[in-house]
């Protein structure tokens, strides 16, 4: 597997753009907390809901585990987009994944409660929230900005 496909920096990530290395290494480096959060707050979660509802449970915790996937892709997509300028890839990359993400609650919400499709999108969209916020605690403590 090369470095590229494991969540490090390509090898020549300045082709086409002037970002500079240490804005790329800080990029790269808010992934790992980003994808640590999310299931620590993701596990717990998912034991406070079983009491209600294991299928509620499972749907949050999948939930975030897709949301952890939804959000690698997304900027493994916008990388590419970035390095390649290859829009019609990008789009046909998110589509399958709204179809894909998209499908996954209604199938939770058919065989357990109403409310678990909600189960799973708190989950789903955790990692947003929390890459949200690592980066403006990021920007809040850079001397640079």
């Amino acid at each position: 597997m090369s470095d590229a496909e494991e969540g490090s920096p390509p090898a020549n990530p300045n082709s086409g753009s002037a970002v500079p290395e240490a804005e790329l290494r800080a990029y790269y480096a808010r992934k790992r907390p980003m994808v640590v959060w999310s299931l620590a707050l993701a596990l717990p979660l998912g034991l406070v809901i079983a009491v209600a509802s294991p299928i509620a449970a499972i749907a949050e915790v999948f939930g975030t585990a897709c949301g952890v996937a939804n959000a690698l892709l997304s900027m493994r997509g916008n990388e590419r987009l970035a390095g390649h300028r290859s829009a019609g890839s990008f789009v046909l990359s998110s589509v399958l994944r709204i179809f894909v993400f998209g499908i996954v609650p209604v199938e939770f919400s058919l065989h357990g409660p109403w409310w678990s499709m909600a189960t799973y999108f708190v989950g789903f969209f955790t990692p947003l929230a929390l890459y949200a916020v690592i980066l403006a605690r990021g920007f809040r403590t850079d001397p640079a900005s």
